[in-house]
């Protein structure tokens, strides 16, 4: 018998509008509106979602046609074994299209009830575009095709309906990736006012009654994609969750159980949006500094760290370094060695390195520890090593220099991360892919493997492979190379020599030996 739609099986809830949210993907719908969904349910709130698709093509359709209802499914460990939990999301009221339904969408500027406007849009960041394809960014456009000019269009026309009415500001708290977006979109939004010459007394209204809040987001959401993976009887993960759940969802969205929202701004607005009163995983904080070189440093830091090691020794998941025994399909056997490493890189030099509350890192680190262990989200160790060097810079660097700082020492396992690093450009020819993207061709014993990064880099490491082959002369180049670091890394004292001697012994007995040899 076929299963009915959700939005047959469920019935909607009418509330306020008072969040408009840019963007209509995975992570939004399961981490935001998944949240608001429950303030629904634990607190007073009483208020919907309006979602605005950002670019011409997306998803409102399908959302509409579900009357935007669908189900989150988090997967992960909990209490050390494999957990499914669902939830029907019930707190969108509609989804709009401004491209074809321009009128609805600005329409909302008018709203007494919307307050927040929340975002993670598809263009390429927040930043400002003076035209686009050559065509100028005015304020007249049906919509304009920049995200932060948007928003201004959208706010100059709430503060002439509501004649600069200080209470019917908005908070404006931006989820993309970036850096500081809450800072950059309010920049980008000032630069549009002066261009449109908005004048001095919208500005003074944005200023005063409006709050643009930094933020940092903290849940993997791999999304729809895979539960379409088959299971043994031929139906797809997605199809025996349906079968579960007693209706057809086209928009079933996956993610961790883990959450954390950290929101950076002069003053709480948890009186407004009572996440924390709900049992939320959220701090409104004055500044985020500390939280986001957490995650940074621990969370992502551990990957570059130690899967680049990993992957010469013969893994090929996250899951193949983190768990003891073998999980799922698709992995490999664990590797003990990868595993010593990746634990004690994070609790004896990376945590080490870090001001701040070392119970409380060592906690987060457990819970990124378990995290990594999901089963249900393969991550593999190839598509994390993009970019590798930008990304050591970023995430691993830091932990050496300030554990150098510190100590007065070199990080034993830290220095060997960069040897590997280095090993993991082993190749000497640049090739191209068939969507023309560069690559250049390295070699692990497995065979060989597409490594990516940018073309100065992969450029680099080609022709200083051809060059030489000598572990000492190879590493002074590279931590020589400012281009990469920001500095000469060889004025750290025995930096150097730690890292060549790790290399030398890379290249001499190979990855696994050279791993199990460090983690003795």
């Amino acid at each position: 018998m076929a299963l009915k739609s959700i939005k047959d099986v469920v019935k909607t809830v009418k509330r306020p509008e008072k969040i408009l949210q840019f963007g209509e993907g995975g992570f939004l719908r399961a981490f935001v509106d998944w949240q608001i969904d429950i303030v629904n349910e634990k607190t007073d709130f009483n208020g919907n979602v309006v979602i605005v698709q950002p670019l011409e093509k997306g998803m409102v359709d399908a959302m509409n046609a579900q009357n935007n209802l669908y189900t989150t499914v988090l997967r992960g460990m909990k209490d050390g074994k494999p957990t499914v939990e669902t939830r029907t999301i019930n707190s969108i009221s509609r989804s709009i299209n401004p491209y074809t339904d321009y009128d609805d969408y600005i329409a909302l500027a008018s709203s007494p009830d919307l307050r927040f406007i929340v975002s993670n849009t598809t263009e390429a960041g927040i930043r400002f575009d003076a035209e686009i394809d050559g065509v100028p960014v005015t304020l007249d456009q049906k919509p304009q095709k920049n995200f932060p000019a948007k928003v201004t269009a959208f706010l100059y026309k709430r503060f002439q309906a509501f004649k600069g009415d200080l209470s019917k500001g908005m908070i404006l708290i931006p989820c993309e990736l970036s850096d500081q977006a809450g800072l950059n979109l309010r920049i980008n939004i000032l630069r549009y006012a002066e261009m449109w010459q908005l004048g001095p007394d919208f500005i003074n209204w944005f200023d005063e009654a409006c709050d643009v809040c930094s933020c940092l987001v903290d849940r993997i959401v791999p999304g729809y994609f895979p539960l379409l993976t088959k299971e043994e009887d031929g139906k797809t993960q997605a199809e025996h969750i349906c079968e579960k759940l007693g209706y057809e969802d086209k928009l079933l969205d996956s993610a961790e159980l883990f959450h954390f929202w950290v929101i950076e701004s002069k003053k709480s607005h948890e009186d407004e949006l009572p996440l924390v009163k709900a049992g939320l995983s959220v701090k409104w904080v004055q500044n985020m500094d500390y939280y986001h070189t957490r995650k940074v440093r621990i969370l992502n830091g551990a990957h570059t760290s130690s899967v680049l090691a990993a992957f010469l020794a013969g893994s090929n998941y996250v899951q193949d370094i983190v768990c003891s025994e073998k999980v799922g399909t698709g992995f490999n056997t664990p590797n003990a060695d990868a595993q010593k490493f990746m634990r004690n890189v994070i609790f004896n030099e990376i945590i080490p390195s870090i001001d701040g509350d070392q119970e409380d890192l060592k906690e987060y680190a457990e819970n990124v520890w378990s995290r990594f262990q999901n089963p249900f989200n393969p991550h593999r160790l190839i598509e994390i090593s993009l970019n590798s060097v930008a990304k050591y810079w970023t995430r691993c660097l830091p932990s050496v220099t300030q554990y150098i700082a510190k100590k007065g020492s070199v990080p034993k396992l830290l220095s060997f991360s960069i040897a590997a690093l280095i090993a993991f450009y082993n190749g000497t020819e640049i090739k191209t892919d068939d969507k023309g993207a560069k690559y250049l061709e390295s070699k692990r014993e497995e065979g060989v493997y597409p490594n990516k990064d940018t073309l100065p880099v992969l450029e680099f490491f080609a022709a200083l492979n051809k060059e030489t082959k000598d572990a000492k002369e190879i590493t002074k180049k590279v931590l020589t190379n400012v281009d990469f670091w920001h500095e000469d890394l060889t004025k750290y004292a025995g930096l150097e020599e730690s890292v060549a001697k790790n290399l030398a012994d890379i290249q001499k007995n190979g990855m696994k030996a050279a791993l199990a040899e460090i983690v003795k």
